[in-house]
């Protein structure tokens, strides 16, 4: 089976209040949409500093959105075989859609649908005159989901069995954001905090940081993991300096202490704190940092984004990777898309999950879950998805040009 088509689309889809699902689906309004649930606070993102790459310039330190890329939207990639049927993948970006359209669907069209390797391939090789990281990257990634989506459909198959799972019988699912109190309240056992303060707020951030880190710890308790993500702001001095301060709240790990490029930090802060887990990767793309990173022992928890790194196809490749060194993989916010469900669900080596949370406090999980994934209940994810591909859920008649 040939592949037909391949196209950037929207989803909008008939039956639900106007809304972005953050999946690449927006959601049309309609008379007939049940009412959304109101919550009792605004969520974390629009009400508390966060530290990043960005907070040394006073402009842009308040809030990430001040410096986020303006005209950003979600949009589908949809890959259509001889026979009709078809697969989604998702992705963000004018840039990105454009690679899709100009440099990778006539490349594809005319190829099998199954030689998702050679596909792969094909579109990191012919990305090279234009760089393959960043947006190639994404691009690669939202095309390669699509066809796996498309596999997953010809054969009658969720994605996970296409890969040999499921690997287990429940999946773990941690919580992100700064909520906390909520999502103890929804049933979560393991707590990620966004990292408020960096460099530039000296000895004072310092103690604000272990004041919200122990005043979190008191409220989760001994028995729940708690983590930390720095979102690529301090440099190795600085998180050598936070982390011994945070030694008597037991981290289950720091994330992404780092900017990417850096490999001598990553090399010297393990040298530095060999006692502390590190866990990193959201912000690399393909697979190759990884195997930087691991031949370097830099990292002890790998964290590719499955919309980032080049889609499902890079996640399996890193997965075998970390298998073969002994490390864990942990998708960056695969707990909340039916991709990085079903990748979790496959590997042996992915116990946990991640569930980014930017919904109000009180608004149930339901009502902002994206297409085909699945809600975690009490910090689990019970049942593996059973219809063929992602099982997205989503209709082709409501498919329309981006």
């Amino acid at each position: 089976m040939k592949i037909k088509s391949v196209e950037v689309v929207r989803v909008e889809r008939p039956d639900a209040s106007q809304t972005s699902t953050g999946s690449g689906t927006t959601l049309a309004a309609s008379s007939g949409a049940a009412p959304r649930t109101k919550g009792y606070r605004k969520a974390w993102p629009t009400q508390i500093e966060v530290a990043n790459p960005m907070s040394k310039f006073p402009r842009f330190k308040a809030r990430r959105q001040l410096y986020g890329a303006r005209q950003w939207p979600r949009f589908s990639v949809k890959v259509t075989a001889e026979d009709g049927t078809w697969g989604l993948g998702t992705s963000a970006g004018r840039p990105v859609a454009m690679v899709v359209e100009d440099a990778f669907a006539h490349i594809l069209e005319g190829e099998s649908c199954l030689a998702i390797e050679k596909l792969w391939d094909m579109m990191f090789r012919v990305s090279k005159s234009f760089g393959t990281v960043g947006i190639a990257s994404l691009a690669i990634s939202a095309v390669d989901l699509a066809l796996w989506d498309l596999a997953g459909k010809l054969q009658g198959k969720p994605v996970y069995e296409l890969l040999g799972g499921p690997a287990r019988d429940r999946l773990f699912v941690y919580a992100t954001g700064d909520d906390v109190d909520w999502y103890k309240e929804l049933g979560f056992r393991a707590f990620k905090l966004p990292c408020q303060y960096g460099p530039v707020d000296g000895l004072w951030g310092l103690g604000e940081n272990e004041r919200r880190i122990a005043e979190v710890r008191e409220l989760i308790g001994d028995d729940c993991d708690l983590m930390l993500d720095c979102y690529m702001a301090f440099d190795v001095e600085y998180t050598a300096r936070l982390a011994n301060r945070l030694r008597p709240y037991n981290l289950r790990w720091m994330e992404e202490c780092l900017i990417p490029e850096d490999v001598g930090g990553h090399i010297e802060l393990k040298k530095r704190l060999p006692w502390l887990t590190l866990a990193s990767g959201e912000h690399f793309y393909t697979p190759y940092p990884y195997q930087l990173m691991i031949e370097n022992r830099c990292l002890d928890i790998l964290q590719p984004d499955i919309q980032w790194v080049g889609g499902l196809t890079a996640c399996v490749k890193i997965c075998n990777m970390a298998a073969a060194a002994g490390l864990e993989v942990c998708l960056h916010g695969g707990g909340r898309d039916a991709y990085g469900q079903h990748l979790s669900w496959a590997m042996p080596n992915t116990p946990w999950c991640e569930y980014y949370i930017g919904s109000d406090p009180g608004v149930p999980l339901e009502e902002v879950t994206q297409p085909g994934a699945r809600v975690p209940r009490n910090s689990y994810l019970e049942f593996a998805p059973t219809g063929p591909g992602f099982d997205l859920g989503i209709e082709e008649d409501w498919l329309v040009p981006f």
